[in-house]
């Protein structure tokens, strides 16, 4: 990457972060993965002599959004045209729909759901994923479809392969080898190729020790992925209590709630996500807050598989992190946040809930999310922070301000006004065209996939 700095200047800038500001004629200053200056556009530009300067006069420019829990292996589910059983509850979901694509799964399927899932999460200005990912039929170097992929494109993410005990004793040890092999891998390519930060994608890329979830996974399987993470220093990144159902399995099997038994095998910490966690009681919101576990909403996921609503305000109110996520729902961070505004004075059938709900979650404490699990400050436009930026070409009809912005976010801005990507310094979109890949062609063999997965099916 050219050692030059690079300034945005011109628009008005939202700076995120724990105080964050509006700076009308605002500018950005970068040189290769951070940023080094964020102020008025001309303080920034006298401080940055020879600079390339870049006017994006009339645009909003903000930092990246970071989903929290999401899917790509997904992507190629949308339009699903298969025979399967209708689900009357959410294992059967999983059984009819999600354990039969997972097992579909060859290594090119892998490839191109992951491409497409990211440059659909880019478009709507998303620059850090946190991917869950499961292919349980072709598990042993599946992850390296996923690196090649997100690498190509340039997105920052932080990856995991789901280790279940779901389908024997082979396929889990195959699943914790792979995920060994992943966090080796990302390791070493970080410590060896630190200079390609925001370059070729090396240091784009951490990883976690993933989970299915309490129900399709053995006390024995718990202890030695808390093993892989804690030698490796890393989290893990687990479905918690999402339907009832996990909540029963674990009663049977441990004689204790799901948060209890995750705990009790040393899977909970600071780097570890929870997602979900519907069916909690008050003692595992406790155990979540002392172990500095992070938990995920996911509201849209939510309501389409009928398992219920978070009580996030509640979760909020006693201290814990809570992230915002898709749960591969939707590639949109704009939508998720719309409905997690919603949902939750819907459920408590008082508008006085939930106002604050997508600005806490989205705007705040994903940025806390995302920079404990990537190398360097994400979610913010402050100095030191990694750029990752975003451009939208939005013209507010109403004053811009720090202290209802997320009121513009939830009721103006959408995921198509986004016009430039900028990831770790690097220009990953600009007028919505890809500048790393050729989009249309990753669709384009994407759908001719699709096709026979659903065959297979």
């Amino acid at each position: 990457m050219p050692d030059v700095t690079k300034i945005l200047t011109g628009g008005a800038v939202f700076t995120g972060g724990s105080e964050p500001l509006v700076i009308e004629g605002g500018a950005v200053a970068f040189k290769r993965d951070r940023i080094v200056a964020v102020g008025p556009a001309s303080e920034v530009i006298d401080a940055q002599r020879g600079a390339e300067v870049i006017d994006v006069s009339g645009k909003l420019i903000m930092p990246g959004f970071i989903n929290a829990h999401t899917h790509l292996y997904s992507a190629l589910a949308r339009g699903l045209m298969v025979d399967i059983a209708p689900s009357a509850n959410f294992v059967e979901i999983l059984e009819h729909l999600w354990w039969k694509l997972d097992r579909a799964l060859t290594h090119e399927d892998t490839w191109y759901s992951a491409a497409v899932g990211a440059l659909d999460l880019v478009r709507s200005g998303t620059t850090t994923i946190v991917d869950h990912h499961a292919s349980q039929e072709n598990i042993t170097d599946s992850m390296a479809n996923v690196v090649d992929a997100l690498k190509e494109i340039g997105i920052r993410a932080n990856l995991c392969f789901e280790i279940s005990d779901r389908n024997g004793e082979t396929k889990r040890e195959e699943g914790l080898a792979e995920s060994e092999a992943l966090i080796s891998e990302l390791a070493a390519a970080a410590e060896a190729s630190a200079s390609a930060i925001g370059g070729d994608g090396t240091g784009l890329l951490t990883a976690s020790v993933g989970l299915h979830a309490s129900f399709t996974v053995s006390d024995g399987t718990l202890d030695r992925a808390a093993g892989i993470a804690g030698d490796a220093g890393v989290g893990c990144h687990i479905h918690v209590a999402e339907d009832q159902a996990d909540v029963d399995d674990s009663l049977r099997r441990a004689g204790k709630r799901v948060v209890e038994r995750l705990n009790e095998h040393g899977i909970l910490g600071r780097r570890t996500i929870a997602a979900h966690c519907i069916h909690i009681n008050e003692h595992e919101r406790d155990i979540l807050i002392d172990t500095g576990t992070i938990v995920v909403h996911n509201a849209q996921s939510n309501m389409n598989n009928a398992v219920g609503c978070a009580d996030i305000p509640g979760m909020l109110k006693a201290g814990i992190l809570v992230g915002l996520g898709t749960d591969g729902f939707t590639g949109s961070m704009f939508d998720e946040m719309k409905v997690a505004n919603l949902i939750h004075r819907h459920e408590a059938g008082d508008p006085r809930v939930g106002h604050d709900v997508a600005e806490r979650l989205c705007l705040r404490n994903n940025g806390v999310i995302g920079s404990r699990l990537v190398n360097g400050t994400v979610g913010e436009l402050s100095v030191g922070a990694l750029a990752d930026i975003i451009v939208l070409d939005y013209d507010p009809p109403t004053p811009l301000e720090a202290a209802n912005f997320a009121g513009h976010v939830i009721f103006g801005l959408t995921g198509w006004m986004v016009e430039t990507v900028i990831i770790g310094g690097r220009e990953i979109m600009r007028d919505r065209e890809f500048t790393t890949v050729d989009a249309r062609g990753t669709a384009a063999r994407a759908r001719e996939l699709a096709r026979d997965l659903w065959g297979r099916m």
